[in-house]
């Protein structure tokens, strides 16, 4: 070269293919579903199943490998932001080195919620720099939203997600069925990721949850109706994620509800989900758009008209106006430099801010809280 320096360019495009498949009664020993991926004769695979779940279907899950003579090693997770860690992760991966499988045809199974399939996902991404995993999630939060996507992660130094990779899986099996086992509050916990796909990106989506929203609640999602919720979240979801899932354009609708929570969720991992604290900043968010005066005060009404009428509750007390500052300055970090704060310009739509002020967070909290005390007192008077 001109300058007497050698210099040799690599350039390679990994493609990136997995499906997302509907599995109705995935462990039943008919359905072949789960063990298609990946070699069935002699073939092994490495199991983690949440341990809430596993109270429930342990046998069943037991028993289907077995029906099709595969070698199954399950491991127990016990859930929890707590656990979602680096020492569970060596703990994981010593007892998957101990049970050897082949790098390529023997894949991984994660059987959970967002948590454990995060914290899976992440394990097939650096073991052996590499194995194939299948999800299975068993909470809606992963059903729309965890498990459909690339990214893995564990918190590192109190921090939410700090490591992680992008890493796809080799299939996604949905099985609606599997919700029904579910505490209320953790329904309502993945609700909180709908809500904010319809406020942000979809109207339609959004008047299914004001008509059918309680009803398939109260139905674990399966009804007519909550199945038709389901698949429109999903496919909101993969339209945002499919042309951007390397986070290449860091303005991102489905980081609305993402700017303000994540510090919250860190400080009171036993005391707040991840769809509460997201809900949180949704409501934070909503105020700050309204005033200024980017969003109609009917539109600011529906959306928390919806939020009561699902039968959501928001636990205002944690609201912390220091610690929710430095959430957004971290996020700041997290996305190269400027807020690209996503909040609602009407019901489907939405704008990007960079400029938000501490004082808009102070007033917009004062806001909630004040509102929430409105609505609290009559119930405290009947």
């Amino acid at each position: 070269m001109s300058d007497g320096v050698t210099r040799w360019r690599i350039s390679c495009q990994r493609p990136i293919a997995y499906d997302i498949v509907e599995a109705p009664r995935l462990f039943d020993p008919g359905n072949r579903a789960l063990i298609s991926a990946g070699r069935i004769e002699g073939g092994r695979r490495f199991v983690v199943v949440d341990r809430n779940f596993a109270r429930y279907h342990a046998e069943e899950i037991h028993e289907y490998f077995a029906h099709h003579g595969i070698a199954a090693r399950i491991v127990r997770f016990p859930g929890g932001e707590e656990n979602k860690s680096l020492e569970r992760c060596l703990r994981i991966l010593r007892e998957l080195d101990a049970f050897p499988i082949h790098r390529r045809d023997e894949p991984i199974i994660a059987i959970g919620g967002g948590v454990l399939t995060d914290v899976v996902g992440f394990i097939a991404s650096i073991y052996r720099r590499g194995v194939p995993h299948i999800k299975v999630p068993t909470t809606l939060m992963g059903y729309v939203d965890a498990s459909v996507g690339i990214k893995t992660g564990i918190n590192f130094d109190a921090r939410k997600n700090r490591l992680g990779s992008f890493e796809p899986p080799l299939r996604v099996f949905l099985d609606k069925t599997l919700l029904t086992t579910l505490p209320r509050r953790h329904v309502l916990n993945g609700v909180g990721e709908i809500i904010k796909l319809a406020i942000i990106k979809d109207s339609k989506l959004f008047r299914l949850l004001e008509e059918h929203g309680a009803r398939s609640i109260a139905d674990a999602f399966q009804n007519p109706a909550g199945g038709q919720i389901l698949d429109r979240a999903i496919s909101g979801m993969l339209a945002e994620l499919e042309p951007n899932l390397f986070e290449d354009d860091l303005s991102r609708r489905v980081d609305f509800g993402h700017s303000f929570s994540q510090e919250l969720e860190a400080r009171h991992p036993d005391r707040v989900l991840h769809g509460e604290a997201v809900l949180l900043d949704i409501a934070v968010s909503t105020l700050i758009a309204r005033k200024r005066c980017l969003l109609s005060e009917r539109d600011a009404e529906r959306i928390f008209g919806v939020m009561d009428r699902l039968g959501i509750v928001l636990d205002t007390a944690v609201l912390d106006r220091e610690l929710m500052w430095r959430s957004l300055l971290d996020r700041i970090e997290h996305r190269d430099g400027l807020q690209r704060v996503p909040v609602p310009d009407s019901i489907g739509g939405c704008v990007f801010l960079n400029d938000i002020t501490r004082q808009e967070i102070d007033s917009s909290i004062t806001a909630l809280e004040a509102r929430t005390r409105v609505q609290c007192e009559p119930a405290l008077q009947r």
